[in-house]
């Protein structure tokens, strides 16, 4: 962000149990399995309401907001010192405190420690080739990276029957697995002299 808040918790991807619910909340309640959503949904918003776009504009990514929505202030401290929220999730800690539109509900026999890269890994990548990109069937796709995202972004490729699809990695080792993500095949752009889109 452009003014950086330090200390805080960061983390935006997780699967968890919710303990315990503020008032009012009825959308999950305690045992629920939830995913946490960084960029979240009050579902009451014009962008909420619209198919075209997810930009909520309550609970929209912000790497600036440091606490809670509802008064501003942190939930959590060390030694009576605030330690600051990060993308409304902060999972990088045992427990966590969130807005309930930054939470998904899922299956409880869905294993939390599996699942957990749904939050963000494999909706952004997926979501940006289905939503966004929109490949036609039989289209050709350059995905660059395949790690999660990437390897994401190539099943998205796949499920929209583009022909084509070639993965773009510096590490080779990526390869094989992509195959199973619909990647067709690859470039390496150290085997190359020229940069890779010629």
């Amino acid at each position: 962000g452009q003014n950086p808040l330090f200390p805080r918790i960061l983390g935006h991807e997780a699967g968890g149990v919710v303990e315990s619910v503020g008032e009012g909340v009825t959308d999950v309640e305690p045992g629920d399995h939830v995913l946490p959503i960084f960029t979240g949904e009050c579902k009451e918003c014009p962008h909420c309401l619209s198919e075209a776009s997810n930009m909520c504009d309550l609970l929209r990514i912000n790497t600036e907001r440091g606490g809670m929505l509802h008064d501003g202030q942190t939930r959590f401290s060390k030694d009576g010192k605030p330690i600051y929220h990060f993308l409304g999730t902060s999972t990088f800690s045992e427990y966590t405190v969130v807005h309930v539109g930054q939470v998904a509900k899922i299956n409880p026999e869905a294993p939390l420690d599996k699942v957990c890269v749904l939050s963000c890994g494999m909706s952004t990548g997926f979501g940006a080739t289905v939503n966004v990109a929109k490949p036609k069937k039989g289209g050709s796709v350059a995905v660059f990276g395949l790690g999660a995202v990437g390897l994401a972004a190539a099943e998205g490729a796949r499920v929209c029957e583009a022909s084509r699809i070639i993965g773009i990695d510096l590490n080779p080792n990526r390869f094989e697995e992509a195959k199973k993500f619909g990647c067709t095949e690859f470039v390496n752009p150290k085997d190359h002299n020229k940069p890779v889109q010629e």
